[in-house]
């Protein structure tokens, strides 16, 4: 035990004496933390802004834009027309609408006056704008078209004494089909399930867990730098010369590790519940149980791929690449669920996916010890595989 001890000594000593393993640690994760997990404070109005130029500023413009901010995927933003444009040019925001000052209801049931819709190209927020102008422009025209029909019903009553009279009933009736339609009854009735859920999902939190168990696997895969490195220097070949076994050395590497890995995931996951308001403290059992059987998987992982590279800088960059692909397919980047059901599937066989899905029992699901145990059971199957493969193939020179 006391050169297990030794070993974990030393080699926190070694990570630690480079200013980027500090950032790696700690700030990076905290920096990513805060900005991908909701704590800029963003507005909870999550729909597409866009800028829209009003030069028609008459009662059809102004029904576009109502029905434009009533949408529940566009943020419509009036601007002048100059300084729209500009920031149009230097990419501050995805699509421009202009209404042209011959928008009126002549000129929109002849087709002779059309809005124009500048757009960023390949700019998928740019394509959600379109569809969300295209909607409104429908619903305006059938607003126009019962105001158009309504004021001719009354013409052939009783004359307008005037063009002026008969735009103004016009106007009221357009009004008035454009308040009938929003106030129309719901044709689509939402009926929740009696399912009882006592907890309140938290779109943060898939972010938040994300970054945790991203920035905590990226540096323990990085262990196969380390081994390397202690090859190179020969470190490894003294150790040789010394009654401790392979199984001795690389127990003290991995424990070291987990431990440094267990400290900066506390302090993460401390961070989330003071800054960014998540409850982890839910189930302190579950999240412990989490903490510590992602950590030996993940830094059983790096100790089995020390074995397989020759040279400090083989190991960086593996670990790197290896560390955001598993990120990334794990679920940790966007939600699992948005990738295809071959993805889903192949995920898996990683054990950051058993980390996230474990982490989001806690947070999401509201799952206590009993309901991470498949999670934790896995991910120590993992350690326990990658810790025998690592023996196996540890050589100190």
């Amino acid at each position: 035990m006391n050169k297990i001890l030794a070993i974990f000594r030393k080699d926190t000593l070694v990570r630690f004496t480079s200013p980027m393993e500090w950032a790696f640690f700690l700030i990076l994760p905290i920096v990513f933390t805060f900005l991908l997990g909701g704590g800029t404070g963003q507005s909870s109005d999550n729909r597409v802004p866009f800028y829209v130029v009003d030069r028609a500023a008459s009662p059809l413009s102004a029904s576009l834009l109502e029905e434009l901010d009533n949408s529940s995927a566009v943020r419509p933003i009036l601007m002048d027309y100059d300084e729209a444009l500009a920031e149009f040019d230097e990419n501050q925001v995805s699509a421009v609408l202009i209404i042209p000052p011959d928008f009126t209801l002549q000129s929109l049931q002849a087709g002779t006056s059309q809005v124009e819709l500048r757009q960023q190209p390949n700019n998928v927020r740019a394509f959600a704008i379109q569809q969300g102008v295209n909607t409104a422009l429908t619903r305006v025209s059938s607003v126009a078209d019962i105001a158009t029909s309504s004021t001719t019903r009354a013409e052939t009553i009783r004359p307008f004494a005037s063009t002026s009279d008969r735009q103004a009933y016009f106007d009221q009736a357009l009004t008035a089909a454009r308040f009938e339609m929003q106030s129309a009854p719901q044709r689509v009735q939402e009926v929740a399930a009696n399912t009882e859920d006592p907890v309140k999902y938290d779109p943060n939190a898939n972010s938040a867990a994300g970054q945790m168990i991203t920035w905590v696997f990226i540096p323990l895969i990085g262990l196969s730098a380390m081994f390397a490195m202690e090859r190179q220097g020969g470190t490894l070949r003294r150790v040789l010369v010394t009654p401790t076994t392979k199984s001795t050395y690389v127990a003290g590497t991995v424990l070291g590790q987990v431990l440094t890995a267990v400290v900066q995931m506390i302090l993460l996951i401390g961070f989330g519940a003071l800054v960014l308001k998540l409850d982890w403290g839910r189930a302190p059992g579950a999240t412990a149980l989490m903490i510590i059987s992602s950590a030996l998987a993940a830094g059983a992982l790096g100790t089995m791929l020390g074995t397989f590279v020759k040279t400090e800088a083989q190991g960086n960059g593996l670990s790197i690449m290896i560390g955001m692909v598993m990120a990334m397919m794990g679920g940790c980047w966007y939600p699992i669920e948005l990738f295809p059901q071959v993805i889903r599937t192949a995920a898996q066989a990683l054990p950051t996916y058993w980390s996230m899905q474990g982490m989001l029992d806690i947070l999401n699901r509201g799952q206590g010890i009993n309901g991470v145990l498949l999670e934790s059971g896995i991910l120590l199957g993992f350690a326990l595989v990658f810790f025998v493969i690592g023996v196996l193939r540890f050589k100190y020179e």
